[in-house]
Order: C-alpha cells, then structure tokens, then sequence
C-alpha cells in the first residue's frame, strides 16, 4: 500500500480518524475531508509528524460541488487514488414516524446516502479514468440489518447502502475496482457516546454490552483494520459484500 493514496470522508474524528492514521502508518498518502477543518489540520500535522503525508479538505458530502472538489484536490495533491473509505454519517434526531420532520428526513438521508452515492460516483470517475483499479469502502453499520423505534430516518439511509454497495461493485469490479461495506457495531466514538447520552447508562451497561459477545465495545482501531484490509491486496477476491465487525452483537437479536 505505500505510496498508493487514499481519501477517507468523515476524518476528522472516530472510525475515519483511526482509518487514516492506520493507512499513513502502512505508507499510504492519505487524503481526510469533513467538515470540521481545525481537526482535519490537526490530523495532518500528527500524520506528518511521524512521517507521513496527508492533505486536508474541508467538504460536505450531502453537496456535490463539494464532493467533485475533494476528488480533484486528492489527485491534484497525490496524482492518483487508489482507496475511498465513505465514512461521513450522521445519526440525526430520533423520532417516531408521526413526529419525524420531512426536512430532517431529508438531512439525515442526504448526508448518509445521498453523500456515499455522490462520493463513489466522483471517485469512481477518478479510478476508472486511471485505469489501475482501486477499492472503496462504504461505512455502514449493524444498523443497515436491523431496525429500532424512532430510528426510521438513520437505519433506512444504513439498509440502502447495502443495496448501493452490491449494485456499484457489480459495475465497477470488472474493471478491477472492489466496493465493500463495513457494518460496525457497538464502537467507543464521539457518536457513540452521543448516542449513549440519550439512552443512559443503565440501558447500555445492563442491555447493550450484555449482548455483544466480547463484553464490550470495540475501538475505532479495530474497525479501521477491517476497512484497511478490504483495501489491501489481501482482500483482492472480496467485493460487493458486507462485513460486520460487531463482536457478536447482531447474533443475539
């Protein structure tokens, strides 16, 4: 993977943060986007400071100016791509269906699945204009398989990229570009622990971790090892499929 270049969207902080931290460390340039760009320059800096080189771009994947911007950049910066991780999610408000707003709807399945759609769409171009092949990474979660009340809004924009995932690979990986979904589980990130924040404490150490066979949730590092190897000459014979690093979650419900 040295020398190669990959862009990982939502970067600035958890899964897509420990992601491009864990591709430099393998010699890849790397290319993080959000749309937080103090963390961006401070990821950068870290990258650099051990070596590595990285570029940040500010960029909001639900607009696609924004996303055909942050392609160019990567190829102006590196002069190629290689890998795409489409890690930039939201969980949005929880709502029961009769309560949920048309607009945050919209919000939520914009940023979500619109965003991965416009993301692989202007990298897809990139890779396929190289000819060299590539990987790409969609972010997903156990979510994408199972749903929970007031979660129609998040859980139905992660069921769609199972779909979206399956049908670009079966486009793409005849000309040697392999699309992946990652459907993490229970992970400690700043999401996470927002999400623990509205259901409490009680419910997430007496429900929650009980259910996940390892007893706890994983780490950013772990799920960024899964979507690293996806990229890597490893996984050369895994496309159009979902991986689910989850510790054993979803087998108990």
């Amino acid at each position: 993977m040295k020398n190669k270049v990959a862009l990982i969207t939502g970067a600035s902080s958890g899964i897509g943060k420990a992601t491009a931290e864990l591709f430099s460390a393998r010699g890849t340039n790397v290319v993080v986007a959000a749309r937080r760009s103090a963390e961006l320059e401070e990821l950068v800096e870290e990258i650099k400071s051990r070596g590595g080189k990285a570029s940040a771009i500010v960029a909001d994947v639900s607009k696609p100016s924004d996303v055909e911007q942050m392609v160019a950049h990567a190829l102006r910066e590196f002069g190629r791509l290689d890998f795409a991780v489409n890690n930039a999610g939201i969980e949005g408000s929880f709502s029961p269906i009769v309560d949920l707003s048309e607009e945050e709807w919209d919000r939520v399945q914009n940023i979500n699945l619109k965003g991965v759609f416009l993301c692989m769409k202007y990298q897809a171009k990139a890779m396929l204009a190289a000819k060299q092949g590539g990987a790409i990474v969609n972010i997903g979660s156990v979510n994408s398989f199972l749903g929970f009340p007031t979660g129609s809004a998040y859980v139905s924009s992660k069921h769609a990229l199972i779909g979206l995932t399956s049908s670009v690979s079966a486009e793409l990986a005849p000309e040697g570009i392999r699309v992946n979904l990652v459907c993490p589980g229970i992970i400690d990130t700043p999401m996470h622990r927002r999400l623990r924040g509205i259901v409490g404490d009680a419910v997430y150490d007496e429900y929650a971790i009980p259910t996940v066979h390892l007893r706890r949730a994983g780490r950013a590092e772990e799920i960024a090892k899964t979507i690293v190897f996806l990229c890597s000459e490893e996984a050369s014979y895994i496309t159009g499929t979902t991986i689910t690093p989850d510790g054993g979650f979803s087998l108990t419900l």
